[in-house]
């Protein structure tokens, strides 16, 4: 937002200066990825070790599909869009892209649930697998884009694109191994966005770096406050 400033006449009116000097009103918000990677990491880790046989037999999916669609679905496609604000593109695209998966994942786990299906066992619902496609081939290019911008979260976006890959593969093919590991590389991933989560929010806790991210060059260099096209004084980025 932007004012002129302005002088007041005799009678109390306003009078624009000849020289108006113009104000730039910053409009910060916190990083979005710290509860949006925070919710990919939770959704993720609950259905990954289900995937890896870790708990339960498939009807338990019922069972974390609440908390996966709330705070993997909800909250996370949420900060995507709060990305979308704070001019991140790869957060915006991650969380937008997985936010929306992990409530349509609700939505299928309860129409299974009526057949008594078990969706991430692999035999049973190879059409889940080409919902894997999609993530996966996204997931990819956001782990490329994101080497722009720190390791921590090529790392979290790589392992979750390579367990959309392997889990495409297991559950077109009918191959309840490669599920299993999938639900593996999947549980990596969501160990790693706990740590990028955590380490972005103590980082801005503290105002200084408490756990690194391994941030790139071109992040370091970047300034803080970039000034875009009708978009004054827009803090761009979260790392």
């Amino acid at each position: 937002m932007i004012s002129e400033e302005s002088d007041m006449g005799e009678m109390g009116s306003p009078l624009v200066s000849a020289n108006p000097q113009p104000r730039v009103f910053l409009q910060p918000i916190a990083g979005p990825s710290i509860l949006g990677l925070y919710g990919l990491a939770g959704a993720t880790f609950l259905v990954a070790a289900q995937m890896a046989r870790w708990f339960g037999p498939g009807d338990t999916t019922l069972m974390v599909v609440p908390f996966a669609a709330i705070f993997g679905g909800v909250a996370q496609f949420l900060s995507g869009m709060w990305a979308y604000k704070a001019r991140d593109g790869v957060a915006t695209a991650v969380h937008g892209l997985w936010g929306a998966f992990w409530i349509a994942f609700g939505v299928i786990a309860l129409m299974a649930s009526r057949t008594g299906a078990a969706i991430t066992r692999g035999v049973v619902t190879p059409e889940l697998g080409y919902c894997f496609i999609v993530t996966a081939a996204i997931t990819w290019v956001c782990a490329a884009a994101a080497a722009a911008e720190n390791k921590s979260l090529v790392t979290t976006l790589t392992f979750l694109a390579a367990g959309s890959t392997v889990a495409a593969i297991g559950l077109l093919a009918g191959v309840a191994g490669l599920v299993t590991l999938a639900g593996y590389l999947f549980i990596i991933s969501a160990l790693a966005a706990w740590y990028t989560a955590s380490a972005l929010m103590l980082n801005e806790a503290f105002g200084r770096e408490v756990w690194t991210l391994g941030r790139s060059e071109r992040a370091r260099q970047m300034p803080r406050v970039t000034l875009g096209a009708g978009e004054p004084g827009v803090i761009r980025g979260q790392a």
